[in-house]
């Protein structure tokens, strides 16, 4: 064998090695609202209009407990959390929509006063290789093997990290990167916390500005100088170093109202920041320029009109589009903020894929929305029948098929274009 077969095998061997020892190298994660928790899902060859009742439902199940809790797809299962008999279930189907396991976490979320209105499950599970990662109404934060829904550990995040308990419970969906999942206690000294994924060993701990949750999943902006945590906390939004858990800057949200709730994943694009708020003469929807090394923040627009608390936005292309308390569908464009469309009546959950939006409204139709020539337009519609309460669950494209949650039941319709 000459030298250059030596050196080439020697590579190749290095490779294998390096690939087989980081067990998070080329893993793709699973999460709430898509691969960048940006609401779009990168699928093509989907249905341009669909049937007049509607696209086939492949599948349905009626046995997933209360919950608003949207699922997470991989491309093997389909798993999300519900609430049966005040117990918190992590739930796992293949998908043809045969259950394949169910495991406990602890009591969920059943609320009191007007809270109680709303009891169930509220938070999407993680999932990253073989774990998967999922967090009760009530903060219980466990992990599981995915195969078999064996629970590895777990952590209580008001008794073991001195969070506190928002009005509503605890939503996030738990954010992974690497070796850490990151969660929100919303404590005075454990505001945020990295722990390692495989122990719940607490990493670090930041006191950030002592501040309660909002029910915001937070987002991990990956520059160059340094990799940063951006969420919404009940009066601010802050970034902080994903290193170290260093506060590094924050934005005052105004007029905040006590029972509001700041729900949506900030989004990160082209080195600027979007988020919105749901207040009256608030900071509605807005846009920050975040500095090359991510340690400070400068406001370009905020769109007060544009107001919206849990249903989620997209930007796409030179856009954002949400829906508004007005129940508008609108456009807003990303250099000045400027509405340049709208589409009534719509309110509810939006997600975007292979060109065209899909807005789930709280009244139970789930819609196909176009967007040209600087108007939206809608194209099709069908109701949602199977369920039960609100209709506040995000819809999940994941292989041709758009999963919706409804209360205690999941569907799981076709929308391949054939």
């Amino acid at each position: 064998m000459n030298s250059i077969m030596k050196h080439f095998f020697s590579f190749l061997i290095l490779s294998v090695i390096i690939l087989t020892a980081n067990p998070g190298f080329s893993q793709k994660i699973y999460q709430w609202r898509g691969e960048n928790r940006n609401g779009i899902y990168n699928e093509t060859n989907l249905l341009i209009r669909w049937p007049e009742n509607g696209p086939e439902l492949l599948w349905s199940v009626e046995s997933i407990g209360k919950g608003f809790a949207a699922p997470v797809v991989t491309n093997k299962m389909v798993l999300l959390n519900g609430e049966m008999n005040n117990t918190s279930y992590l739930f796992a189907f293949d998908l043809n929509g045969k259950q394949l396991w169910k495991s406990p976490n602890g009591n969920e979320f059943t609320g009191s006063g007007y809270a109680s209105g709303f009891p169930g499950a509220r938070s999407t599970p993680t999932v990253f290789g073989d774990i998967v990662y999922s967090m009760s109404g009530i903060g219980r934060l466990a992990c599981y093997e995915l195969a078999t829904g064996k629970e590895k550990w777990a952590i209580d995040m008001i008794k073991d990290l001195g969070g506190q308990e928002e009005e509503f419970g605890f939503a996030e969906s738990p954010l992974i990167d690497g070796d850490i999942v990151y969660c929100t206690p919303g404590g005075l000294v454990n505001n945020l916390v990295a722990l390692n994924r495989f122990t719940g060993k607490t990493i670090w701990k930041s006191p950030a500005l002592s501040e309660i949750t909002s029910f915001c999943s937070p987002l991990l902006v990956n520059l160059p100088a340094r990799k940063i945590i951006v969420t919404m906390m009940r009066h601010h939004i802050i970034g902080l170093d994903a290193k170290n858990g260093e506060q590094l800057w924050s934005q005052k949200i105004e007029n905040y109202k006590y029972d509001g709730d700041h729900c949506n994943t900030p989004v990160y694009a082209d080195g600027y920041l979007f988020y919105s708020t749901a207040e009256e003469n608030g900071n509605g929807l807005v846009k920050l320029k975040l500095s090359p090394d991510g340690k400070k923040v400068e406001e370009i627009w905020r769109n007060k009109n544009a107001r919206n608390a849990f249903g989620g936005f997209v930007k796409e292309g030179n856009h954002i589009f949400l829906t508004t308390d007005k129940k508008s569908l609108i456009a807003v464009e990303i250099d000045k903020g400027q509405e340049i469309s709208s589409l009534k009546p719509n309110s509810g959950s939006l997600i975007f894929a292979d060109g065209l939006m899909y807005c789930y409204n709280d009244n139970g139709d789930v819609k196909l929305i176009r967007f040209g020539n600087n108007k939206l337009e809608e194209i099709s519609r069908f109701k949602i029948s199977k369920g039960t309460k609100e209709h506040f669950s995000h819809p999940v494209i994941s292989n041709g098929v758009l999963f919706i949650r409804h209360g205690n039941a999941l569907m799981a319709y076709n929308i391949r274009s054939k």
